[in-house]
């Protein structure tokens, strides 16, 4: 896409270690795709600086670049949990998430979420097997306090949203379900902005 080479040109580069990082997950791990990249990593970034957050919630760590992206905005005396179910992803996250305010839990997301203080938490990236999103909406939304942030990913799925899914396709009918969900409900106010795969932005009323 032309514009969105213009934009990554023009925006503010990356640090060398998250470079680094990209770079060997592309190398090494499989579906480098789901890394958020530079266009979506200084997004977070940027916004993490903005709010300054004691406490971030991630679910979905893959290789640890988004969660490296919002650690740059992260009180010094602040926290960021990280969770991803595949522990054998432990080796890239022990060399490049080796921060002290960092903490990877190796557990589905669900039970992290069933079993955790969720009301600590301001600012929370969801970006975790979309099967599960619906559910991890509602207990987000069950615990999270007023004016935490919520950030989704991949909710504009390649634009598979944008027409009437599948009967087989589940993923595009749990996000066109969540979409509409986030949009209508009382104690949420959203938007969706088109970067990238589609990032759903909302603050807890």
């Amino acid at each position: 896409m032309i514009a969105e080479e213009y934009i990554e040109r023009w925006i503010s580069p990356a640090p060398a270690r998250l470079q680094e990082l990209e770079k060997e997950t592309w190398q090494k791990l499989v579906n480098p795709r789901m890394c958020s990249g530079h266009y979506q990593g200084r997004l977070l970034s940027l916004l993490s600086k903005m709010l300054k957050p004691r406490h971030i919630l991630e679910l979905g760590t893959y290789s640890g670049y988004s969660a490296m992206c919002l650690l740059e905005g992260l009180k010094e005396s602040g926290k960021l949990d990280t969770v991803e179910v595949n522990d054998e992803l432990s080796w890239i996250h022990q060399k490049y998430l080796n921060d002290s305010r960092v903490e990877v839990h190796y557990q589905s997301a669900e039970d992290y979420l069933q079993s955790s203080d969720l009301s600590k938490y301001d600012l929370v990236w969801l970006d975790a097997d979309k099967a599960n999103y619906l559910k991890y909406f509602e207990l987000l939304t069950s615990g999270l306090r007023s004016g935490s942030i919520l950030m989704v990913d991949n909710v504009l799925w390649s634009g598979k949203v944008l027409t009437e899914a599948e009967a087989w396709d589940k993923d595009t009918q749990i996000l066109q379900q969540l979409n509409q969900e986030i949009s209508q409900h009382a104690q949420w106010e959203a938007m969706i902005i088109p970067i990238r795969d589609g990032i759903t932005l909302a603050r807890k009323r």
